[in-house]
């Protein structure tokens, strides 16, 4: 266990958790049994916020929903769009309503730009200019995804290296940014600090690399056995596009790519989720070694994680 113990001094704030990690590290196993009491959960899952994706996202159970009070969950319609700073937004009051209760917000998810922006602040880019994002939209409809892409990384490489390949919407954003102020969105200042007006406790959750990609293995076959199949099937039947937002999350885009190519074998379909699930976690790993003042702990280490809350003053009632 790697402990962060600087600790800025700074007068009386209200506190938060941060609990994050890769895909399938045990973020929920380790909030079961540590946050179950004094605490409410804020989800930082960029697909758990949309309706009707339960199983290929890993939605908490309904039970641990009952049990644990959530946040953010089946907030949007597949269809819409949800930016990080929509994310900021509705974070921010949901922890005004959670310290007004006497609790303690645990922000949970693997989203790292939700994460990073919520802790960190965004960065300090344009307002959107309408004009431009219609006119990037339309020609990313035209010249389709691949282009999009390959577009944002011959024009600011580093965003590009930074950004899923399939998710549209911050690829675009990226575009627009570049179009704007003729300059690489990745050029824009990122604060290096935490913010200061809240005692966050910053926890990221990590595991033998070996070990994940098992457990991503696994997780996967669970889902399939849990009907995850039937869910997208459903999702379809109901007129989900590739091109929704939601359906760009792993777990569902594959199942659209496969419709496109006329592959019908469910099990290169789960090796190919599986493939991008592992793809994903190195992502998630590697964003967050970018950012300071996380403390990394095993998932098993449960006194680890109650010692370093207790640093902050927080105690934990099992």
């Amino acid at each position: 266990m790697r402990l962060n113990t600087q600790r800025a001094k700074w007068p009386t704030r209200n506190k938060a958790v941060v609990l994050t990690g890769p895909t399938a590290v045990g973020k929920t196993s380790l909030t079961e049994s540590v946050f179950s009491r004094g605490f409410e959960i804020i989800n930082a899952d960029s697909v758990q916020i949309y309706r009707g994706l339960d199983i290929g996202s890993a939605k908490p159970s309904p039970s641990l929903q009952k049990r644990i009070p959530h946040h953010l969950i089946d907030i949007r319609d597949p269809w819409e769009d949800y930016s990080s700073g929509d994310f900021v937004s509705d974070a921010e009051k949901a922890m005004d309503e959670i310290w007004s209760r006497g609790n303690i917000p645990l922000i949970t998810g693997g989203t790292m730009y939700y994460i990073r922006h919520l802790v960190y602040g965004p960065p300090e880019t344009p307002k959107a200019d309408e004009r431009i994002r219609r006119e990037v939209h339309e020609e990313y409809l035209e010249k389709g995804a691949d282009w999009a892409y390959s577009y944002l990384d011959s024009i600011d490489p580093v965003s590009a290296s930074r950004i899923n390949p399939n998710d549209i919407y911050r690829i675009t954003r990226a575009i627009e940014v570049y179009r704007a102020t003729s300059r690489p969105l990745s050029s824009f200042p990122l604060s290096s600090a935490p913010r200061k007006d809240i005692d966050f406790v910053l926890i990221a959750l990590m595991r033998d690399r070996k070990e994940l990609d098992e457990r991503i293995a696994l997780r996967v076959d669970e889902m399939f056995e849990e009907g995850l199949y039937d869910e997208v099937r459903h999702l379809m039947d109901g007129g989900a596009e590739a091109s929704w937002p939601a359906m760009e999350g792993i777990g569902y885009r594959e199942f659209f790519d496969a419709t496109e190519s006329g592959e019908t074998s469910l099990q290169m379909i789960r090796d190919e989720i599986i493939r991008s699930s592992r793809r994903y976690a190195k992502r998630q790993i590697s964003f967050l070694s970018t950012m300071d003042g996380f403390s990394e702990i095993s998932p098993s280490d449960t006194e680890g994680v109650i010692s370093l809350l207790a640093s902050h003053q927080i105690t934990v009632h099992m």
